[in-house]
């Protein structure tokens, strides 16, 4: 019973950080359209950033936040400088420069910060949380994640649901000629978009690289599970992108602790196809309403 309370939260942990870079993927397609497959190479370089404040003598938050704005101003530099001048192409177009910008960052990561192993700090315990005489399977920063991904969800469904801001971007995101013509500023919109996607993915990098070691490698496999998870709840929803990393993070700790940790991969691209056969659009997706 032990083993499997254990077994269960730690892919309650596990399924949070999927969910946090799931929330990133969503965040830049329902506001641009576009899968970026380089969030992970981005945040891995602002997860570096906060590791050279923290190496400087300052403390864990004034480099989490700084991580966060470094963040917020990559996201935006991509989108003007890589992603504007293949506006209203094709979008492969863009999704083919997004894997570009993956093996570009990856090699200048390489470069600046080198490709040892590092140490990253976590501003909470990493020791299994003790009620009585049980040691249960999740650590303080673990319980941290947790909060952090439900918050910013909570976050992104008041944003697209609540807020002007919100609908002004949905639609720059699927219609640019008749949010122009109602007084949207697209260019805008897609820029402010790319960057609050990349400060959502940047706080992936830092809940993953959290009281464990980093190197310029270390978000690769984050970009399997995390897409898995955002097509399993569904890229067009927050709360989709959450449960999706939840029960992915779940089945995959199972098969890890009760069949091999071998099989992990497999499971994940078994469940990739099942959604993509019965459910496409993913758990959470709506039916398109089609009016004659």
């Amino acid at each position: 019973m032990q083993q499997l309370v254990n077994t269960a939260l730690s892919g309650l942990t596990l399924g949070m950080v999927y969910a946090a870079f799931a929330l990133a993927l969503v965040m830049i397609w329902r506001s641009t359209r576009v899968v970026n497959f380089a969030q992970a190479p981005m945040a891995m370089v602002t997860t570096f950033v906060a590791l050279a404040v923290i190496d400087a003598g300052h403390s864990y938050w004034l480099g989490f936040g700084l991580a966060l704005l470094s963040g917020l101003v990559l996201g935006a530099v991509v989108e003007r400088v890589v992603i504007r001048p293949v506006e209203g192409k094709p979008e492969i177009n863009a999704v083919i420069l997004t894997l570009g910008l993956f093996i570009v960052l990856h090699a200048l990561a390489s470069v600046v910060f080198g490709n040892r192993y590092r140490s990253f700090p976590a501003p909470f315990g990493v020791r299994g949380v003790e009620v009585g005489d049980t040691t249960l399977g999740i650590t303080g920063f673990g319980i941290f994640s947790i909060v952090a991904v439900l918050v910013v969800m909570a976050l992104l469904v008041l944003l697209f649901r609540v807020t002007d801001l919100g609908l002004r971007m949905r639609a720059a995101a699927y219609h640019q000629e008749v949010a122009r013509l109602l007084g949207v500023r697209v260019g805008r919109m897609l820029t402010l978009g790319w960057a609050l996607a990349s400060v959502v993915g940047s706080l992936a990098g830092l809940l993953i690289a959290g009281g464990s070691l980093v190197h310029p490698g270390f978000m690769d496999s984050i970009v399997v599970f995390g897409f898995v998870a955002a097509v399993l709840g569904g890229l067009d929803s927050p709360v989709g992108a959450v449960v999706g990393g939840l029960l992915l993070g779940l089945s995959l700790s199972f098969v890890s602790g009760y069949v091999g940790s071998q099989l992990v991969a497999l499971t994940a691209l078994a469940i990739l196809m099942l959604v993509l056969t019965l459910r496409p659009g993913g758990l959470f997706s709506q039916p398109a309403q089609r009016r004659v």
